[in-house]
Protein backbone atom coordinates (compact mmCIF):
# COMPACT_ATOMS: atom_id res chain seq x y z
CA UNK A 1 0.00 0.00 0.00
CA UNK A 2 1.15 3.58 -1.15
CA UNK A 3 0.00 6.40 1.32
CA UNK A 4 -0.26 10.27 0.84
CA UNK A 5 -0.09 12.71 4.08
CA UNK A 6 -2.40 15.78 3.60
CA UNK A 7 -2.77 18.41 5.79
CA UNK A 8 -6.67 18.08 7.98
CA UNK A 9 -9.10 20.88 7.64
CA UNK A 10 -11.41 22.56 9.82
CA UNK A 11 -14.62 20.12 8.45
CA UNK A 12 -12.04 16.71 9.04
CA UNK A 13 -13.30 17.53 12.59
CA UNK A 14 -15.69 14.50 12.39
CA UNK A 15 -13.62 12.58 10.16
CA UNK A 16 -11.09 12.31 12.90
CA UNK A 17 -13.59 11.61 15.75
CA UNK A 18 -14.93 8.72 13.83
CA UNK A 19 -11.46 7.03 13.46
CA UNK A 20 -10.47 7.75 16.90
CA UNK A 21 -13.62 6.19 18.25
CA UNK A 22 -13.08 2.91 16.10
CA UNK A 23 -9.68 2.56 17.05
CA UNK A 24 -10.67 2.88 20.57
CA UNK A 25 -13.77 0.48 20.13
CA UNK A 26 -11.40 -1.96 18.45
CA UNK A 27 -8.81 -1.78 21.34
CA UNK A 28 -8.45 -4.47 23.54
CA UNK A 29 -6.94 -2.54 26.70
CA UNK A 30 -8.95 0.52 26.52
CA UNK A 31 -7.22 2.83 29.26
CA UNK A 32 -4.03 2.96 26.57
CA UNK A 33 -5.95 5.46 24.84
CA UNK A 34 -7.97 8.40 25.45
CA UNK A 35 -10.08 8.65 22.65
CA UNK A 36 -10.63 12.50 21.65
CA UNK A 37 -14.37 13.36 20.34
CA UNK A 38 -15.52 15.35 17.77
CA UNK A 39 -16.15 18.71 19.57
CA UNK A 40 -12.58 18.29 20.99
CA UNK A 41 -11.07 17.72 17.60
CA UNK A 42 -13.54 20.82 15.96
CA UNK A 43 -12.24 22.97 18.89
CA UNK A 44 -8.70 22.35 17.83
CA UNK A 45 -8.95 22.45 13.92
CA UNK A 46 -10.74 25.60 14.61
CA UNK A 47 -8.80 27.74 16.69
CA UNK A 48 -5.95 27.46 15.68
CA UNK A 49 -4.34 25.54 18.73
CA UNK A 50 -4.08 22.23 16.76
CA UNK A 51 -2.80 20.61 13.71
CA UNK A 52 -4.38 17.31 11.90
CA UNK A 53 -3.08 15.02 9.27
CA UNK A 54 -4.23 12.55 8.22
CA UNK A 55 -3.02 9.29 5.67
CA UNK A 56 -4.68 8.59 2.81
CA UNK A 57 -4.41 5.17 0.91
CA UNK A 58 -3.45 6.35 -2.83
CA UNK A 59 -5.23 3.34 -4.72
CA UNK A 60 -8.94 3.28 -2.74
CA UNK A 61 -8.49 7.27 -1.33
CA UNK A 62 -9.08 6.34 1.94
CA UNK A 63 -8.30 7.58 5.31
CA UNK A 64 -6.46 5.05 7.03
CA UNK A 65 -5.44 6.89 10.10
CA UNK A 66 -5.02 10.21 11.75
CA UNK A 67 -2.80 12.36 13.99
CA UNK A 68 -3.51 15.78 16.02
CA UNK A 69 -1.14 17.87 17.70
CA UNK A 70 -2.10 20.65 19.93
CA UNK A 71 -0.57 24.18 21.33
CA UNK A 72 -1.64 24.74 24.84
CA UNK A 73 -0.51 27.93 25.77
CA UNK A 74 -0.48 28.40 29.19
CA UNK A 75 -4.09 26.18 29.58
CA UNK A 76 -3.89 24.12 32.61
CA UNK A 77 -3.83 20.86 30.41
CA UNK A 78 0.30 21.79 29.33
CA UNK A 79 2.56 18.62 30.20
CA UNK A 80 4.83 21.35 30.65
CA UNK A 81 3.80 21.87 34.20
CA UNK A 82 4.08 18.13 34.74
CA UNK A 83 7.63 18.58 33.91
CA UNK A 84 8.59 21.91 35.60
CA UNK A 85 8.49 24.21 32.53
CA UNK A 86 9.48 27.78 32.89
CA UNK A 87 6.87 30.46 31.76
CA UNK A 88 8.71 31.11 28.39
CA UNK A 89 9.08 27.03 27.61
CA UNK A 90 5.21 26.50 28.09
CA UNK A 91 4.96 29.19 25.29
CA UNK A 92 7.26 27.04 22.90
CA UNK A 93 5.27 23.52 23.91
CA UNK A 94 3.12 21.27 21.57
CA UNK A 95 1.70 18.53 22.46
CA UNK A 96 1.55 15.17 20.21
CA UNK A 97 -1.80 14.80 20.89
CA UNK A 98 -3.56 11.90 19.43
CA UNK A 99 -3.00 9.53 16.66
CA UNK A 100 -5.33 6.90 15.16
CA UNK A 101 -4.85 4.13 12.77
CA UNK A 102 -7.25 1.37 11.24
CA UNK A 103 -6.56 -1.63 11.80
CA UNK A 104 -6.62 -2.88 8.55
CA UNK A 105 -3.56 -0.08 7.80
CA UNK A 106 -1.34 -0.60 10.38
CA UNK A 107 2.34 -1.93 10.34
CA UNK A 108 2.89 0.70 7.83
CA UNK A 109 4.80 3.46 9.91
CA UNK A 110 2.06 5.69 9.49
CA UNK A 111 2.16 6.79 12.98
CA UNK A 112 5.81 7.66 12.09
CA UNK A 113 4.82 9.38 8.81
CA UNK A 114 1.61 11.82 10.13
CA UNK A 115 3.92 12.82 13.43
CA UNK A 116 7.20 13.43 11.73
CA UNK A 117 4.88 15.97 8.92
CA UNK A 118 3.49 17.48 12.10
CA UNK A 119 6.89 18.16 13.85
CA UNK A 120 7.78 19.76 10.40
CA UNK A 121 5.11 22.23 11.15
CA UNK A 122 5.27 22.83 14.29
CA UNK A 123 9.24 23.55 13.76
CA UNK A 124 8.49 26.35 11.41
CA UNK A 125 5.84 28.12 14.11
CA UNK A 126 8.15 28.45 16.67
CA UNK A 127 7.81 25.20 18.76
CA UNK A 128 10.83 23.64 20.55
CA UNK A 129 9.64 21.16 22.63
CA UNK A 130 7.48 18.66 21.43
CA UNK A 131 5.66 16.33 24.61
CA UNK A 132 3.32 13.31 24.47
CA UNK A 133 1.99 10.56 26.77
CA UNK A 134 1.54 6.91 26.40
CA UNK A 135 0.70 4.17 28.10
CA UNK A 136 3.62 2.35 29.46
CA UNK A 137 2.58 -1.52 28.61
CA UNK A 138 1.55 -0.01 24.96
CA UNK A 139 4.43 -1.14 23.30
CA UNK A 140 3.99 -0.23 20.09
CA UNK A 141 3.31 3.18 20.61
CA UNK A 142 5.81 3.68 23.13
CA UNK A 143 8.59 2.24 21.12
CA UNK A 144 7.68 4.45 18.18
CA UNK A 145 7.76 7.93 19.63
CA UNK A 146 11.25 6.53 21.58
CA UNK A 147 12.69 5.72 17.85
CA UNK A 148 11.66 9.16 16.76
CA UNK A 149 13.86 10.97 19.35
CA UNK A 150 11.76 11.08 22.69
CA UNK A 151 12.85 10.31 25.99
CA UNK A 152 10.71 9.63 29.26
CA UNK A 153 10.72 12.57 31.11
CA UNK A 154 7.96 11.56 33.84
CA UNK A 155 5.91 8.91 34.59
CA UNK A 156 2.04 10.31 36.00
CA UNK A 157 -1.44 9.92 37.03
CA UNK A 158 -3.20 11.65 33.74
CA UNK A 159 -6.83 11.23 32.14
CA UNK A 160 -8.42 10.76 35.53
CA UNK A 161 -6.45 8.44 37.16
CA UNK A 162 -4.27 6.37 34.09
CA UNK A 163 -0.56 5.79 34.63
CA UNK A 164 1.01 7.62 31.57
CA UNK A 165 5.08 8.37 30.60
CA UNK A 166 5.12 11.43 29.58
CA UNK A 167 7.95 11.85 26.31
CA UNK A 168 9.78 15.08 25.14
CA UNK A 169 11.59 15.65 22.55
CA UNK A 170 13.18 19.11 21.33
CA UNK A 171 13.87 20.46 18.31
Amino acid sequence: MDFIIEKALPSDYQLFADIIQSVWEGMPQKEWFMADNAEYTYKMLTSGRGVGYKAIEITTNKVAGTFMATIPGLEEDNLGYDIGFSREQLLLTAHMDSVAILPLYRGQKLQYHLMQEAEQELKQRGIHYLLCTVHPDNHYSRNNILRQGYHVVAQKEKYGGNIRDILMKQI
